[in-house]
């Protein structure tokens, strides 16, 4: 026994002694009449042993005093009480249940319950108030946004914070407004932080509503900034759950936290028959999609992750990342082209995996628009047809193309090539028995490539940030929820579906361009924001689905299926015939292909846009 269990341990001997003792001066008044008296001491003998013993048996000097908390008050109540109905039961068998008065049986284990956890919870306030209350008027105010369950957990740990004291919290729901949540006060709603923050002094808000939609916190960020606060956030959602941080890991707000989304609701049991015990191959495994694909099926504890990579240093990245957060998890890291027929043969013959998830494609639009146009076709069409078709012959359940939605009536190469590719999947699944599923998703944020380190890079430059026009739009999505959603579609597709994701509202990029100056403790007197002209291909705005396609609901909210036409049986050996061939074609030869096969297909004078 330790020297601070031993210490308790006494204490609670003590307090046993001192709990009969003084349940008898309560019964009569402070004055025992000696035939009770002599009882009391009688009793005194044994009681306190067996209340004792009894207390070591639950288990009660396990725990730290300094973390007492209610597990530990509960322990004591069954503890104290086992203890009363042995006592009870002692004197009924030693026949001295005269000498004890009711009233003491009842009094006895009231007073012990009270003495036991009313010592361990004011040693706990001692020394939180020694540790973390003597430098109190040197932390710093601040307002908490939402008064839930986070809210509640983040004020107990915020107790112990040396940098902030929590004054007063603003919550939306009126039955909440003027009680108190552990002795803070709930001051109002979100729209009266203007007047609230300045009384109290306050610099500093923290929004904790990490289950809330994602509407409700984008506004309350949006009053800090009105106000002048500077505005801070707990963890996510799936994040907390996942126990990969606290609530009280509180962070500054970014830019995920503005135009991020409402969790993704998965069917986990769906998606761990799909991948537990089999083999699946990710393509484009050291990119920003096909990465975090392997990062989200590597929970479902598949028996073998197929890492397929051109990128030499991508795939190193990968592997690192895989052997240092799943060792334990089975992993073969492939060098390989999508299109090269001898290289994709061999890994499906060594490995045959069960799930194939094709990622890897050319994705920059300006860059495949022009002197690249036959490239872009040719990796994103045939690197899809090499590896749908070893999927096919080597007997995978599921093939899943990992598409975009300038598939949608494209005005680029990029986009163009996208779309053939949809088009060769729902040709190859007329005679397979393979299951190919497309998923179509628009922009995600923080991918390689994409517009957001693209703008950092500007703002910490000292800018300018560059925008092609003051009217364009987006549609954003996390890149966790774009992985997500594609695990989501694949195991819900049956073969030849488009599914189409929930994209929510575009987002005007001469915004985002505003948050992140401002996100970055700029302004636009310090940062200016240029616009530089629509580029080759580029839309002012994408479109989830073409013309003459309609789209029905499936079971999950954020999920689609696009009913759109198939290829032409000719159109489609055409196109994989064309993309065998070795000799290059030039730009406009690649782009008259494109408008033969694809009547939607609209090439435009100026082009696209950086993100994927």
């Amino acid at each position: 026994m330790s020297l601070r269990a031993f210490f308790a341990f006494a204490h609670d001997a003590v307090a046993a002694g001192f709990a009969w003792i003084f349940a008898y001066l309560l019964r009569f008044n402070f004055d025992v009449p000696e035939p009770f008296l002599e009882g009391m001491l009688t009793t005194l003998v044994w009681v306190v042993p067996l209340q004792a013993a009894i207390f070591w048996m639950f288990g009660l000097y396990r725990g730290i005093w300094r973390y007492a908390s209610l597990p530990d008050l509960k322990r004591i109540l069954i503890a104290v009480a086992v203890g009363t109905l042995a006592v009870t039961g002692m004197l009924f068998m030693l026949r001295a249940g005269a000498l004890v008065p009711r009233s003491v049986l009842l009094l006895d284990p009231i007073l012990l319950v009270v003495i036991m956890g009313g010592s361990r919870f004011a040693y706990r306030a001692w020394k939180e108030h020694r540790l973390y209350g003597s430098g109190s008027h040197k932390r710093r105010p601040v307002l908490v946004l939402g008064a839930g369950d986070a809210a509640v957990t983040l004020l107990k740990e915020l107790e112990r914070s040396r940098d902030w004291r929590v004054v007063g919290l603003l919550d939306d729901d009126p039955a909440k407004h003027g009680r108190q949540l552990l002795g803070v006060k709930v001051f109002g709603a979100f729209e009266q932080l203007p007047q609230i923050a300045p009384r109290l002094g306050v610099e500093t808000a923290i929004i904790a509503m990490p289950s809330a939609s994602h509407t409700v916190r984008r506004r309350a960020a949006a009053l800090c900034r009105e106000t002048g606060l500077s505005a801070m956030t707990v963890p996510s959602f799936d994040d907390l759950v996942s126990g990969k941080v606290t609530v009280s890991s509180i962070r500054q707000v970014e830019l995920d936290d503005l135009l991020g989304r409402d969790p993704v609701q998965l069917d986990s049991d769906g998606l761990q028959h799909l991948f537990s015990g089999k083999t699946v191959l990710v393509s484009g495994a050291g990119g920003s999609i096909g990465s975090e694909l392997c990062r989200q099926i590597a929970r479902f504890e598949p028996s073998l992750l197929v890492f397929l990579e051109w990128s030499e240093f991508a795939l190193y990245t990968i592997d690192e990342e895989f052997a240092g957060n799943h060792p334990s998890l089975r992993t073969v890291s492939a060098i390989g082209d999508a299109k090269d027929p001898a290289r994709v043969e061999e890994i499906f013959a060594k490995y045959r995996p069960d799930v194939v998830f094709h990622a890897a494609a050319y994705k920059h639009v300006p860059l495949m628009e022009n002197s690249n146009a036959w490239e872009a076709v040719r990796n994103n069409v045939l690197g899809t047809y090499v590896m749908a078709d070893a999927a096919i012959r080597h007997g995978a359940q599921k093939f899943i193309l990992v598409s975009t939605d300038k598939a949608v009536n494209p005005t680029n190469v990029m986009g163009a090539s996208k779309r053939i590719s949809e088009l060769v999947c729902q040709g190859l699944q007329r005679d397979a028995a393979t299951q190919l599923v497309i998923v179509r998703f628009g922009n995600v944020l923080g991918s390689a490539g994409s517009v957001i380190p693209k703008f950092r890079e500007q703002i910490a430059r000292g800018g300018p940030v560059t925008v092609t026009d003051p009217q364009i739009t987006r549609y954003f999505m996390s890149i966790p929820e774009a992985a997500q959603l594609v695990l989501q579609a694949g195991l819900m597709g049956k073969g030849g579906e488009i599914f189409v994701l929930d994209m929510g509202e575009p987002i005007r990029i001469s915004e985002l361009a505003r948050d992140m100056i401002r996100l970055s403790g700029f302004d636009e007197d310090d940062i200016k924001i240029v616009y530089t002209g629509l580029r080759a291909g580029e839309k002012l705005y994408e479109e989830p689905l073409a013309d003459g396609e309609r789209t029905m609901p499936t079971p999950h909210p954020k999920l689609r299926v696009a009913v759109a036409r198939d290829a032409p049986a000719e159109h489609v050996r055409q196109i994989t015939d064309l993309v065998h061939r070795t000799t290059p074609a030039g730009d406009e030869e690649v782009k008259s292909m494109l408008r033969t096969w694809l009547p939607e297909y609209r090439p435009d004078t100026t082009g696209d846009e950086v993100t994927s």
